[in-house]
């Protein structure tokens, strides 16, 4: 391609659509592209990435190193988010940029993972489906310096499940950790909750990445409640999946699927 790319390149509905779920993922990898755009050909994803990319429309920038293996990852340039009228929103890297070691980049694929599954992916239990996904850029409350990861509205047999999304990758102290459940306790009765979100009650599901920092973190959770939190390890995720019987909450080692069905 050259410099008339812009000019020549013809949008499709799905290059929209990707734009939009970018400005939810704010950086996504070839996979997550192909799951939000509604990709079924590897060749075709990789082909109509390198094409948006050419045009201005997406930019590109590397994960990892050689040795390693590096993944091309894609946030959205200020040109895409005025056609679909979205905010500009990813890490503020130079188009081509490599990055050996980024927390943010990690951290933020890790939460688009769970949200790109329970959105566009089919659930494994009858009666069950995906409703909505918020994300936030500024603290649920003035007074209550709490920013969640996610939050996730689905639509089951008992009712609808809403949860807040804490993914840790290892980054935080116990102290810090400390400070968050008791936030979450503080907006939870407050009132806040049912006037911002419409439900009477939440969970928060916290996803660890290692069994070892899951019985760390929950050992704080359990100095201060036994209810509203849930527990789950990316390797039990791995293996049995986001439904099956992997959570745990602060008091009781029993382990329990999120989703209880008929």
């Amino acid at each position: 391609m050259n410099g008339n790319d812009a000019k020549t390149l013809v949008l499709q509905e799905r290059d929209l659509r990707l734009f939009r779920e970018l400005a939810v993922l704010r950086v996504a990898d070839r996979e997550l592209a192909k799951l939000a755009a509604g990709f079924i050909s590897t060749t075709r994803v990789n082909v109509r990435l390198l094409a948006l990319v050419r045009a201005g429309l997406l930019r590109r920038f590397f994960f990892g190193t050689k040795a390693g293996g590096r993944s091309a990852l894609y946030a959205l340039t200020p040109k895409a988010a005025a056609l679909v009228q979205v905010p500009v929103r990813g890490p503020r890297r130079r188009n081509g940029e490599p990055l050996t070691a980024d927390f943010f980049v990690d951290h933020q694929l890790k939460i688009n993972r769970f949200y790109c599954s329970l959105k566009f992916t089919r659930i494994p239990l009858h009666g069950v489906r995906f409703v909505q996904w918020k994300t936030f850029e500024k603290p649920l409350t003035g007074d209550l310096r709490l920013i969640p990861d996610g939050y996730v509205e689905l639509d089951t047999p008992a009712g609808p499940l809403t949860a807040f999304f804490e993914v840790d990758l290892g980054h935080e102290s116990q102290k810090v950790w400390r400070e968050k459940i008791n936030r979450y306790l503080q907006f939870a009765l407050s009132g806040e909750y049912e006037r911002q979100f419409g439900k009477p009650r939440f969970r928060v599901l916290v996803i660890t990445n290692s069994e070892r920092r899951l019985r760390s973190i929950r050992s704080v959770a359990a100095s201060l409640t036994g209810k509203i939190f849930s527990f789950a390890s990316l390797p039990e995720i791995d293996s049995q999946g986001f439904f099956g019987p992997i959570w745990s909450r602060p008091r009781s080692d029993a382990k329990e699927g999120l989703i209880r069905t008929p």
